[in-house]
């Protein structure tokens, strides 16, 4: 159920950390093989030591579940979650922290720590109500059930649910759309949209301002405006 391994989790964030870096990568996709997308952290190999000292269990969380979804939250690319299948845990934040996400209809999302007794980590308090308000987001948490791919839709968590043949189709459909366009300025736009409900409306507007002023200095931008008085389709190259 592809359950996440620290040697994954770390070389995902290294890749998202690379697709900012590399000019030739406009869209990212993050998706799964087999029954689950994500089952959630692999706990099997987690070394049993000794009594735990105060900080540890907070330590292990900012280092590895959080910098997995600060990760996507952060890559300066327009990120997809394709999720084919069971979205459990972590794995449900994964699919969150995401810009767009496309599931499979098989799919099921399932806040499932309550089920273990465990508060929901990896940025979970923070995405979800974001996504749902807090009375849903709360009902979602507390009792862990199983959440359809279309409920998942309906309550705006997927942004379009498809047949299990369709996913690879659309994720690369909707991630070569974004690869043609104007990158920087998506990554400005994903910049100021994830910041927009963590400020208040002049710090908004300030940033929006400044973002745009950014942006005017890419040749993206000097494209797009000469491509609307020349009358033509725009050619963005990520630059």
């Amino acid at each position: 159920m592809n359950a996440l391994t620290w040697d994954q989790r770390e070389r995902v964030i290294a890749l998202l950390a690379s697709a900012s870096a590399d000019p030739d990568v406009r869209a990212v996709v993050i998706t799964a093989t087999g029954r689950g997308f994500c089952a959630g952290a692999d706990l099997r190999g987690a070394p049993v030591a000794g009594e735990r000292i105060p900080g540890d269990v907070a330590r292990t969380l900012r280092l590895g579940a959080q910098r997995l979804v600060a990760a996507v939250l952060d890559c300066e690319k327009p990120v997809i979650a394709a999720v084919n299948g069971t979205a459990a845990g972590l794995g449900v934040h994964l699919a969150l922290a995401c810009d767009l996400v496309i599931a499979a209809e098989p799919a099921r999302f399932i806040e499932a720590f309550v089920r273990r007794g465990l508060v929901p980590d990896g940025g979970g308090a923070y995405l979800l109500p974001r996504l749902v308000g807090p009375q849903r987001a709360k009902e979602l948490m507390f009792f862990g059930d199983a959440l359809t791919a279309g409920d998942a839709e309906r309550l705006g968590l997927v942004n379009r649910v498809v047949p299990p043949e369709d996913l690879e189709k659309t994720a690369r459909a909707w991630a070569e759309r974004l690869a043609a366009g104007p990158t920087r300025a998506l990554a400005l736009t994903k910049q100021l949209v994830n910041a927009s409900l963590d400020a208040d409306r002049g710090t908004a507007f300030a940033a929006e301002a400044a973002a745009q002023e950014i942006n005017m200095t890419t040749a993206d931008a000097k494209e797009g405006v000469a491509s609307f008085v020349e009358r033509r389709a725009a050619e963005f190259r990520g630059r």
